[in-house]
Order: C-alpha cells, then sequence, then structure tokens
C-alpha cells in the first residue's frame, strides 16, 4: 500500500472558495461552540478535565484544510498540535464471493446455490480474501481471483459546502463531494463535548454490487520540529519512538502498536491516532498484530498520521515437538492467509470510514493512559457479582500437553485471557485436532488429557471448562459443554448396526456415552445437564442453521441455548456489531420458540502475549460472586447463562442490575449502565411472537466516561420478551438477553 506525497496521492479539483457553512441546524452550547468562517467552520469545545480544544476546518479550492489543531489546560497557553493539513483517504475494493464454507451446509439442506441465494449470502461470508491472487481452491466461488478486480483509490476531493449540525452534546461538521474509487460521499468531523476525541471520516456509498473493501484514513502535512517524534508501545509492551532523522518513506510504515495507538509529541503537547475500537477489525481466525496505526516521512519537513488494515494476513508462529504437531500448526499458520475477509459495502449504504484523534496538553506517555481509559486499557473491566466469560477457542490443549510430554507446560493463551480480565473460558478442543470421531480408547485418553489439562490450569478466579464443537447430528456447528467432565464419543448417522451401546462403564475413564442421532445426542445433554448452542449461526458450517431445526425436539429443548454472537460479518454502515445477523437471529429464536440466547464468542486459534486480541473479541458478563473451582464444577456458570443472567458487551459499554419492574401492563425497564466512548443510543427491543419493534432512546446529549440509570416506562401489553441494549458513537456496545413475559 503506498501512501505518497499529497501531490502524487490526491486528484484535486481546482474551483473557488466554498461558501459560508450551512449553519441553519447548529445550536450553541456552553462548552461546545462552532464559528463560520468564509471558507469553513473552527470547533472550540471543553474536554475532559476541562480542557480546551480547537479545530479549524477549511475548504480552499474544493480541497479539505485543517487549518489547526490546537489544545490548552486550563487556564494554559495554547499548544498548536497541527496546522495547514490535509485528510488523506484511499480506498482498496475487491470481490466479495461466497464461500465453499458456506455452501456446503446448504447443499446438505437441499438449498439450491441459486442467483438470489448467492446475492443474499455472500454478505455473510468469513473465509474470503479478496485480495489474494489467484486465491486457494475449493475455498470460494468462483475462483480464480482476478488483479483486475483489485482498485486502490485515492480520494479526489470537489468539496462543494459544509454543514453543521448539532446532535446533543456533539457536533458534526460535513463537507460533500467526496469521490473515493468506487464510493462517493462526504468528509465529515465530529467533536464530542466533554472528551478529547475528533473523528474524522468519509461517508460514503458505492452503486456497485459485491464490494469489499477496506480504507486508510490520516492527516498529513505536520511540519518537523525539532521536538516531534512519534512514540508508541511495541508488542511486549516497551516504548519505542521515531523522530524523523532517517530518509523520506515511500509507503506507510505499519507501527505494530499495542492497542493500536500512536502519539506524536510536538510543541509540548501530544496528539494520539487510533481506530475505533472494534468495528474497526473484520472477524478472523488469529489476532497477530498487523500494524494498525502508520506514520510516513515524506519530505525532510513534513509527515503524516493515520490508520490503515494491511493487505493480508500474517500466519501464527507454529511449534512442536514432533514432527506431525509441528507439521499441522504449519499448515493451520499458513492457512489462515486465504482468509482476509475485509468488510462488506452492499450497494447504497453509507459506509463510515472512521479514524480518531485525540488532543492532549501533556506528553504522549501522559496521553496514552488518558487514551486507553476509552477501553479500560484494553481490560475487560471486573464488576461486581459478576464474571467474565469467554467462549470457543481451538487450542489444541491435549495436542500441545502431549507433545510437549508434561502436563505443567504453560500455553501461551493463558496468558493473553489473564492479562484481558477474563475469568472463565470455553474451549473446544477435538475440532480439526487429536481424534475427534474415534469412537475408543484413543479419544478417551485424548479426552483424559484435556480434562487434566484443563484442571492443571484453572485457579481461584480463573477456570478453563473443556467444551466441545462436535458437528455431528445436530445439523451445522455447535457447542456442546457440561457441569463436569464428561467422557463421550460421537459418529455422524452411521450405517453400522454394531454401533456401541450409548452409555458404558470403562476404566479408568468411568461413565462413557456413545452417541450416533439427534437423539441420544439431546439425552447426553439431558442425563449430563449439559447445554448445546448453534456456534456462528447462519454462516461458515452453520449456514442455514438454526432456521432449517427451529422445529424439533433439540432446539425447542430447554438444553438449547441458542446461538453464538460474534462480530461477523464487519458493514460500517451498521451502528451495532453484527447487527443483522446475530441480533436479528436472537430476536427470530425467541419469536419461534422459548427463550433463547446469544453467548459472545470467540472462535479462533492460537493466541499470544504480543498478539492485539481485545478489538476481536465480546464477552459474556455472568451473574457470578465467585468462580467456581474445577473440582466443584461449574454448574453455577451454566444454570446463570440457562436463565439468561449475563449481558454481552464489546467492554466500553457495561450493564448492571437490570430488571423488569412491577407486574400486569404498565412496567419499568431498570438498569443502570456506564461508559466509555460518547453514547450514541439505548433501545428497549419487543415482540409479540411475530413483529419485531423497538423504542430508541437518543444519549447523544450524555457525556463520555460517564454512568445513567435508566427507568424506562414499558407497556407489557401483548408482548412475548424484551431485551435491553445500549450502543455508543463508535459502534461498541452491550445488550441484555430476551426475558420471556408472563
Amino acid at each position: 500500500m503506498r501512501l505518497r506525497n499529497l501531490a502524487f496521492g490526491f486528484v484535486f479539483s481546482i474551483t473557488a472558495a466554498a461558501a459560508p457553512c450551512d449553519m441553519t441546524s447548529y445550536k450553541a452550547q456552553q462548552g461546545l461552540s462552532v464559528a463560520g468562517r468564509p471558507e469553513g467552520a473552527q470547533i472550540t469545545w471543553t474536554g475532559e478535565r476541562n480542557e480546551q480544544l480547537r479545530a479549524d476546518l477549511a475548504v480552499v479550492n474544493g480541497k479539505p484544510v485543517v487549518r489547526e489543531l490546537a489544545v490548552r489546560a486550563a487556564n494554559g497557553k495554547w499548544i498548536v498540535l497541527g496546522h495547514d493539513l490535509s485528510p488523506e483517504y484511499q480506498v482498496t475494493t475487491g470481490k466479495r464471493r461466497l464461500s465453499e464454507q458456506q455452501m456446503q451446509p446448504l447443499r446438505e439442506l437441499g438449498i439450491a446455490i441459486s442467483p438470489e441465494l448467492i446475492a443474499k449470502e455472500k454478505w455473510n461470508a468469513f473465509w474470503d480474501a479478496p485480495l489474494m491472487i489467484p486465491g486457494r481452491g475449493n475455498t470460494n466461488l468462483d475462483l480464480p481471483r482476478k488483479s483486475e478486480e483489485i482498485r486502490r483509490d485515492w480520494a479526489a476531493w470537489n468539496l462543494t459546502g459544509c454543514k453543521v449540525t448539532t446532535l446533543g452534546g456533539r457536533v458534526e461538521v460535513s463537507f460533500p463531494g467526496v469521490q473515493l474509487g468506487l464510493f462517493s460521499g462526504s468528509l465529515q468531523y465530529t467533536a464530542y463535548r466533554g472528551s478529547n476525541l475528533l473523528r474524522q471520516e468519509v461517508i460514503a456509498s458505492t452503486d456497485q454490487d459485491s464490494v469489499a473493501y477496506k480504507y486508510v484514513g490520516g492527516l498529513k502535512g505536520f511540519e518537523i520540529h525539532d521536538d516531534s517524534k512519534v512514540i508508541w508501545r511495541d508488542t511486549s509492551r516497551g516504548w519505542q519512538q521515531y523522530a524523523f532523522g532517517g530518509s523520506v518513506n515511500d509507503e506507510a510504515v505499519g507501527l505494530k502498536a499495542r492497542n493500536r495507538l500512536a502519539l506524536l509529541e510536538t510543541g509540548g503537547g501530544a496528539l494520539a491516532v487510533l481506530p475505533p475500537s472494534h468495528k474497526f477489525f473484520f472477524s478472523r481466525e488469529i489476532e497477530t498484530n498487523l500494524g494498525y496505526v502508520y506514520y510516513r516521512k515524506d519530505s525532510e519537513g513534513q509527515f503524516a498520521l493515520g490508520v490503515h488494515q494491511p493487505d493480508h494476513e500474517e500466519s501464527f508462529r507454529p511449534g512442536g515437538i514432533s514432527d506431525a504437531v509441528w507439521n499441522r500448526r504449519v499448515g493451520e499458520a499458513r492457512g489462515h492467509l486465504d482468509n482476509f475477509a475485509l468488510y462488506n459495502a452492499p450497494p447504497g449504504t453509507r459506509q463510515r470510514m472512521a479514524m480518531y484523534f485525540y488532543l492532549s496538553p501533556k506528553d504522549g506517555k501522559a496521553t496514552q493512559e488518558e487514551v486507553m481509559a476509552y477501553t479500560h486499557d484494553d481490560v475487560y473491566k471486573p464488576l461486581p457479582g459478576f464474571k467474565v466469560l469467554v467462549s470457543h477457542f481451538h487450542f489444541h490443549l491435549n495436542e500441545q500437553l502431549t507433545d510437549a510430554k508434561t502436563m505443567d507446560y504453560q500455553p501461551t493463551w493463558l496468558q493473553v485471557f489473564r492479562s484481558l480480565g477474563i475469568n472463565i473460558a470455553i474451549l473446544a478442543d477435538f475440532h480439526s485436532d487429536s481424534h475427534a470421531t474415534d469412537t475408543g480408547k484413543v479419544r478417551l485418553d485424548e479426552q483424559k488429557v484435556y480434562f487434566e489439562g484443563t484442571r492443571r490450569f484453572s485457579d481461584k478466579d480463573f477456570l478453563l471448562i473443556p467444551g466441545e464443537e462436535p458437528d455431528a447430528n445436530f445439523g451445522g456447528h455447535y457447542m456442546f459443554t457440561f457441569p463436569k467432565p464428561v467422557y463421550f464419543t460421537h459418529e455422524r448417522k452411521p450405517a453400522n448396526p454394531n454401533a456401541k451401546p450409548f452409555t458404558e462403564t470403562l476404566a479408568p475413564y468411568g461413565k462413557v456415552y456413545h452417541t450416533s442421532t439427534a437423539e441420544n445426542e439431546l439425552e447426553l445433554l439431558k442425563q449430563e445437564q449439559g447445554f448445546v448452542w448453534q456456534t456462528h449461526p447462519r454462516t461458515k458450517g452453520s449456514a442455514g442453521y438454526p432456521d432449517a431445526t427451529k422445529d424439533t425436539a433439540f432446539f425447542n429443548s430447554d438444553r438449547f441455548l441458542g446461538g453464538s454472537y460474534q462480530s461477523l460479518p464487519v458493514d460500517q454502515s451498521e451502528k451495532r456489531l453484527c447487527e443483522v445477523r446475530c441480533l436479528e437471529l436472537l430476536d427470530d429464536m425467541n419469536n419461534w420458540s422459548g427463550a433463547k440466547y446469544m453467548i459472545a464468542e470467540g472462535d479462533t486459534y492460537m493466541k499470544f502475549p504480543d498478539d492485539e486480541t481485545y478489538p476481536q473479541l465480546v464477552v459474556n458478563y455472568v451473574k457470578l460472586n465467585k468462580v467456581p473451582r474445577f473440582d466443584e464444577g461449574w454448574g453455577p456458570v451454566l444454570d446463570a447463562m440457562r436463565a439468561g443472567d449475563y449481558f454481552i458487551s464489546s467492554g466500553e459499554v457495561l450493564l448492571r442490575n437490570w430488571a423488569l419492574e412491577g407486574s400486569g401492563a404498565k412496567r419499568f425497564f431498570n438498569t443502570e449502565a456506564e461508559w466509555t466512548f460518547p453514547p450514541e443510543f439505548a433501545e428497549v427491543v419487543w415482540s409479540d411472537g411475530k413483529k419485531v419493534d423497538r423504542q430508541i432512546i437518543d444519549l447523544a446529549d450524555m457525556a463520555p466516561l460517564s454512568n445513567h440509570k435508566f427507568h424506562i416506562p414499558f407497556d407489557a401489553t401483548g408482548k412475548k420478551w424484551v431485551r435491553f441494549a445500549i450502543w455508543d458513537s463508535a459502534g461498541n456496545g452491550a445488550f441484555t438477553q430476551p426475558v420471556h413475559l408472563k
């Protein structure tokens, strides 16, 4: 990816100076004001700690110019962090394709792969890499990919005006007239009262079909002074810096910066650059830090800063003592290169290509601490009465321990979970590892190692639960978990007249189950009080599910919890994470049946402490006062999940003490919530069993880094269920599970 100098990177239209800004939608307020200029507008606002911030925006000859970014401490002097800067945007586009991973389960259901189905289902593709030429065979429809499918376009600016809009405690300044390759739209800046954040984005749409894309966003024209330097924490959390003493760059220098954050120190202050903490990241199978922020020295006097995604995945570091394990891990690591999906851009949708600047009168390290408050330092914040649970990880623990020839080999992923503040993790061995479909001693011995390994690394406030994704007879992919270790084997619809008995007692394992039908899989769950849920529903190997099984006994059983929640796919026009595939399914399931829930999952493979895991993970906050010890069993965890006593969160928005108050028709939905990024809206969602409806509560006037107690009237007349959610301006959020009304 080339981020060239201004003269080479942009196409300019020479026009007269733009007319003064349209101020009809602007409302002056204390702590947030806009002054109209002949060429644009100047925003002045109060940030955190009563600091004052200023952004002077202009249009000159059709081009956007940031005349000045400045900040001062309360009663201090103004510090200019940059002046006469030029926004830079580049978009890389490719073709979205339906994956073989989706087509296989649909064919098994007898569903024809028609043009109409392709047009719908391709937008749920996970296994796709539009920039990988020619692509690996048997992964996607209509391969090989062709180089002419890929376009790389810089923004062509022909700005024709300016509009200022006040929305609660924020102000937007929008400049229409941006052509960004296949996209056309506007450039927009948003300032938030009470926050030092300044959001810069291109909001644009395309009329072409099958567009997958990624974007670069930044500012260029920063002057190099004696005190100018970019600092960042590397993946080991050590501080690094670059003071622009090297040669001019031809391309962007992508920084594998911890926390996706780079900071410019200049003039006694600092300017941080960062992407949205979760919406910027499309789903992958590993969290290798690919470098999401960049600098570029354009000349001896100027440089640029911004955010970007690279063109491809990077494989994780394979490990293994034996050749068998080593070769398997190498193949898995290399295979991830063929999966780098980018964002969806369905025709007509308004894609928001966002990034943030954070203005500070302090030095870089102090500014870093202030910025990290927005993600709690990339830790899932502890909440009294809750424990943080994650699920669905293919780490191959049995193979790791067996290969290492010791039960006391500490896996790298264990450290990742602990540093994120996770208390409970449900693993999913026996998927692409071990001997998942063996029905005898080989699998049972491997299960024994698996159980002992999860026991060995569980602790007083940390529990590993040995789950499994058997994918046998319920349809699609699904997760099994039990309140204690359970030995079982499974076959998929065998024609074996000599199938093993459903149960038998075998030394040294004890009771062993053998399943071969949906009926005895359900019976296993009932006898051992286990639970099942559909993993990655409506995509991957679960395309068509659980829709195809919604009338079955196992779906309607209380053993079937629901489906997994994962930010897949990513469409930057959606205001919520996984807005269509996940949340629409949640509502559908509760209309089809009794209480069904979403379980936030990772569905990823190897992890290392230097990965960038936080932005690619969503978690469950489960109502628990303590983490059960492994040998006590983890029934209380599963009981809380079955009762819906948990909420899902990306980490920036947190809930507590939610409940419906009252009885009869007139009730209230009560909860206390807190958030970091400026909040966008809360919503109460309900259904009568057929039609889903909602009440939106605008939160744009509420302060960032704050909290609120909600007391929302709710008419329960004719309603089957209700749920609650809050979403912030960066696309992060939290939501409760549906409550079925009596």
